[in-house]
């Protein structure tokens, strides 16, 4: 049972970096680094919007307009740390 544990974290561990990188590549794109015409960087761009949509849509939806401050990431991030915070102090089900 400790490798579910294991293999949770780890599902956990890879959502956090695809947020991360999620955000990373919209602050390049929005501050012109990177250019959506290039062909790689627009199938990164969409892919990660296919993914990560049906994550940020409702929580779009709920949250406040913030004057085109996107707080979906950061709740997402909060999210995850609750869940392996909670994964964590119950490892004992696990064993």
């Amino acid at each position: 049972m400790t490798s579910l544990f294991q293999i949770l974290m780890l599902l956990i561990d890879v959502a956090f970096f695809i947020v991360i990188a999620h955000v990373i590549l919209s602050w390049l794109i929005s501050f012109g680094v990177l250019n959506m015409r290039q062909p790689i960087v627009a199938q990164i761009w969409d892919g990660l919007n296919r993914l990560l949509e049906p994550v940020y849509g409702p929580l779009r939806r709920a949250l406040p307009p913030m004057g085109g401050l996107d707080l979906a990431p950061l709740v997402v991030i909060i999210g995850l740390y609750v869940v392996e915070i909670i994964l964590r102090n119950n490892v004992a089900f696990f064993l």
